[in-house]
């Protein structure tokens, strides 16, 4: 199941209780490179697995199939 929650918007209780009934937690935003907007993603937490905590710029494309950019 994905389930997607704004930040923000509830109580940082919440967003705890959220994450903690969670096996994962991925986060995805915009930042502002340049006056260019870029889609970026990161692993915030997956139970049990090693993985990159870093961001990562993503693609978007037409057909909302995402992409990973190297």
């Amino acid at each position: 199941m994905l389930r997607g929650v704004i930040e923000g918007v509830h109580s940082g209780w919440v967003y705890k209780q959220l994450e903690s009934a969670h096996d994962d937690i991925i986060d995805f935003k915009l930042e502002n490179v340049g006056g260019k907007l870029i889609d970026v993603m990161r692993i915030r937490s997956i139970r049990n697995v090693h993985f990159d905590r870093e961001w990562h710029q993503i693609k978007v494309g037409e057909n909302f199939e995402v992409t990973l950019e190297k």
